[in-house]
């Protein structure tokens, strides 16, 4: 039972994080690798590169990260292992993921 509610929090929250954005539309040329992370640093890369606000989220929609970053590489070494949503906003888009961390 309760895996289920955790599915159910999990899937509305990742609706209302889809909402947030003024646009609410993904993020040109967006990629994220790798994911799983295994080596504590996860590349983000879009079709503008400018600078990215990130905002990651535990599976119970706690935040557990927020950094802006203006290269294309984001330090994840401080997180344990698990499972994370990563929002990724950069000027007037945004782009939600799940993340995995090994």
């Amino acid at each position: 039972m309760k895996h289920l509610y955790t599915l159910l929090l999990l899937f509305f929250m990742t609706g209302a994080f889809a909402q947030q954005g003024t646009q609410g539309s993904d993020i040109e040329g967006f990629k994220m690798y790798p994911n799983p992370v295994t080596q504590g640093k996860v590349t983000i890369v879009t079709a503008s590169n400018s600078a990215k606000k990130i905002r990651i989220y535990d599976v119970l929609g706690t935040p557990v990260l927020e950094t802006t970053i203006l290269g294309n590489e984001l330090n994840l070494s401080q997180l344990s292992a698990g499972v994370y949503l990563i929002q990724v906003l950069e000027k007037d888009k945004v782009a939600t993921r799940k993340l995995i961390v090994k």
